[in-house]
């Protein structure tokens, strides 16, 4: 390796850790269920209005992930994060300058929701193109972990700054931080040189997918297995939202227990860890095994949760830690082992664009099943129905994982899938 290939190599771990920084702000989201328990009784918000904000925020990050992926794929992630960034800020500012649901619904849902779209639209392209493709899962788990972590240090400090200055004045200190950390950041963000092979890749299997591997948009819109992908995420993901927004209720109706912010820190702990974890198994025994078993334990977990009443072993503060840690594991797996699969079923090319559009299922499942909790819990002051409805959907995308293959053409197998691989044997 020579003094320049050097220097470029250099650049992977500064983007890949300037990535990390950017999810770690970008994940506020996931402290919603801290801020809409801090909104005052006189505001008059009912449970189906604290969903609305989080809910709109979901599905607009989703959504805007899909043009802000073709952007990062023209004109690289620098410019587009930033943009996320200010976006994230002044919607968090707007946000903090009302007390009506519709307020937060357009400065916390629709702004600061496009601005996560067009910053996590920038991360983890650019991390992965450093890498060869047999840490492909490893790179997206470390890069994504950052947001599933953010609730660590922003849950129990945005309970802190409610209490000491009220719900606006945290909104508003979260807004300026945010711009201004994500902004900078940003700056660091660059793709490899076009002709870049990292070092550690198999120039075989480089020259020998060519020109196979990258599909367009269209291309993959035009197979059946981006339908079976956006489902399997979709119940994934929507899954492991729903919890995420009502956990703070959650564990003070069923448990009778204040300290949700609690459970959310440890629920972020395990949701990045499970990135992590996730993206290493699926790299080594294939991503079709991994989500099976994610999809199962989840199921596992949503049951229990929905045992766990006071007075019950599964409603100390210890159980539903372990429970709630375990859920955020098998949540978070979802962020890296579907961006690895888009990778490895559709190339790299239009990376931003195919995995924009299959991350569309994560805003539609989050919209659709932590909207839904809200609405029956306001009927039946009970999560129980969206603890079985989520079950069911669990269980139908386990099946559907073992029924999903390799689009027909392409001549790469998936890394570690022994399935792929008899399939490109075939």
């Amino acid at each position: 390796m020579n003094a320049n290939t050097t220097v470029v190599e250099n650049h992977r771990w500064r983007v890949t850790f300037a990535a990390i920084g950017i999810n770690l702000a970008l994940g506020i989201l996931y402290t919603w269920s801290v801020i809409s328990k801090g909104v005052p009784q006189g505001w008059n918000w009912s449970e189906a209005d604290k969903s609305w904000p989080y809910a709109i925020a979901c599905l607009v990050f989703s959504i805007v992930m899909v043009p802000a992926g073709w952007l990062q794929d023209k004109i690289g992630p620098r410019i587009v994060s930033s943009l996320g960034g200010l976006l994230v800020g002044i919607g968090f500012i707007m946000a903090s300058m009302t007390t009506s649901p519709l307020g937060y619904m357009l400065g916390f849902g629709l702004l600061a929701g496009a601005g996560i779209g067009f910053g996590y639209a920038s991360t983890t392209p650019p991390s992965i193109k450093w890498f060869p493709a047999a840490k492909t899962g490893l790179i997206a788990g470390i890069v994504v972990s950052g947001f599933g972590l953010a609730p660590v240090y922003a849950a129990p400090l945005t309970k802190w700054l409610i209490g000491a200055y009220g719900i606006n004045r945290t909104v508003m200190v979260c807004g300026i931080v945010f711009l201004i950390v994500v902004v900078g950041l940003a700056q660091i963000l660059k793709s490899p040189p076009k002709g870049y092979v990292p070092a550690g890749a198999d120039q075989a299997k480089v020259t020998k997918v060519g020109k196979k591997e990258d599909f367009t948009p269209m291309e993959m819109l035009g197979t059946v297995q981006f339908y079976m992908i956006w489902f399997m995420y979709a119940c994934g993901a929507g899954a492991g939202l729903m919890i995420i927004a009502k956990l703070s209720l959650i564990a003070k109706q069923q448990a009778n227990i204040d300290l949700g912010f609690i459970l959310v820190a440890v629920l972020a702990i395990g949701n990045g860890a499970g990135r992590i974890i996730a993206g290493m198994l699926s790299d080594k025994i294939g991503r079709k095994a991994t989500m099976s078993f994610c999809f199962v334990f989840q199921a596992v977990l949503v049951f229990l949760l929905s045992r766990a009443s006071s007075g019950s072993v599964l409603a100390s503060i210890s159980v539903l830690a372990i429970i709630s840690s375990l859920i955020g594991a098998n949540y978070g797996a979802n962020l890296s082992l579907f961006p690895s699969i888009t990778k490895d079923f559709y190339g790299l090319k239009n990376f931003g664009t195919n995995y924009g559009l299959v991350f569309t299922s994560w805003g539609v499942g989050g919209f659709t099943l932590a909207l839904l909790a809200g609405k029956l819990y306001d009927i039946y002051q009970t999560f129980t129905l969206a603890y079985y409805g989520a079950g069911v959907l669990l269980i139908l995308a386990a099946i559907m994982a073992i029924f999903v293959k390799l689009p027909h053409h392409s001549l790469e197998p998936v890394l570690g899938d022994v399935d792929a691989e008899m399939e490109e044997g075939r």
